[in-house]
């Protein structure tokens, strides 16, 4: 009665180095970065550290992950939320060791640019808008608006400069020079980031490509503002092979979130929220909007 069940156990242990030899396929961690940075979109945020920390540690820590692969769409927004990102990504990359590849599609402008010069290689489309490495501020000004229906601003401050560039005030020449020095200061900012990441790769004097301007995907590649020309799927299997496996991670965004930058953490506000949010909207739109897009 015990030989058949001894030659089972036999054949069973005769299969088990078999059973180990499993060929396991290269994983690739994909995160998206979409849609406008900072507090912008309807009743939510855009991108942020808050929003986008748990899916950038989740994708480093992937068990056998080979790299992690950004797909970022974003016409920029807050240089603030740009840098913390920026940031978190290379920590991680660096405490993993990690490579990081970089993917532009329709945009990788301004904070956009800044978030995949976390990349150790940047991708773009051949018509993916790039660059726009530079400081914009935008606002509105009344004073002539309430002057016309007989408005009186009333606008009381402790501090001679608490009510810079109200928008209801006539604009000083003061404020303006304080608003362009700061504004100085974070273009050097973005400056010195780009000039780090991308350091010999750049082809183009920096008088061109610190400017503001932003180029197709080709002009880039150019300039060396991005290593080469593809898609995400294209570029990682001739990298690690047709069998190579891509898990992205995070959801999905729908189309409206990545029309109006909405982001996937702060909740719809209550009605009386809406003017905000349209503002916000409007906001996010423009960006957009100013790239053609």
């Amino acid at each position: 009665m015990l030989r058949p069940m001894s030659g089972l156990l036999a054949r069973l242990s005769a299969l088990v180095p078999f059973l180990g030899r499993r060929e396991r396929h290269p994983l690739v961690a994909v995160v998206r970065l979409h849609g406008a940075i900072g507090s912008v979109g309807i009743g939510r945020s855009g991108l942020s550290l808050t929003g986008s920390a748990r899916d950038l540690e989740a994708a480093f820590t992937l068990k056998g992950v080979k790299a992690v692969a950004l797909s970022i769409n974003s016409p920029g927004g807050s240089p603030v939320q740009s840098n913390l990102i920026y940031r978190r990504i290379r920590s991680l990359a660096e405490e993993h060791e990690v490579p990081v590849i970089a993917f532009c599609e329709d945009a990788a402008a301004s904070g956009g640019y800044w978030l995949a010069c976390a990349g150790d290689e940047i991708f773009a489309d051949p018509n993916s808008i790039v660059g726009s490495i530079g400081v914009v501020s935008g606002g509105f000004g009344f004073p002539a608006l309430l002057a016309k229906f007989g408005i009186e601003r009333r606008l009381y401050v402790q501090g001679d400069n608490k009510g810079m560039l109200d928008a209801f005030s006539p604009e000083r020449p003061a404020d303006v020079e304080h608003l362009h020095g700061i504004q100085k200061v974070v273009h050097d900012s973005f400056k010195a980031l780009v000039r780090e990441r991308r350091g010999a790769r750049l082809k183009e004097e920096e008088s061109k490509l610190f400017t503001g301007a932003f180029w197709t995907g080709t002009q880039a590649l150019g300039f060396g503002l991005v290593d080469g020309l593809g898609d995400l799927r294209g570029v990682m299997r001739a990298r690690y092979g047709d069998k190579v496996r891509l898990k992205v991670v995070g959801r999905s965004p729908n189309r409206l979130r990545f029309l109006f930058g909405r982001g996937t953490e702060t909740p719809v506000g209550s009605l009386t929220d809406w003017p905000e949010a349209a503002l916000r909207a409007l906001e996010a739109r423009s960006l957009w909007a100013r790239l053609g897009l």
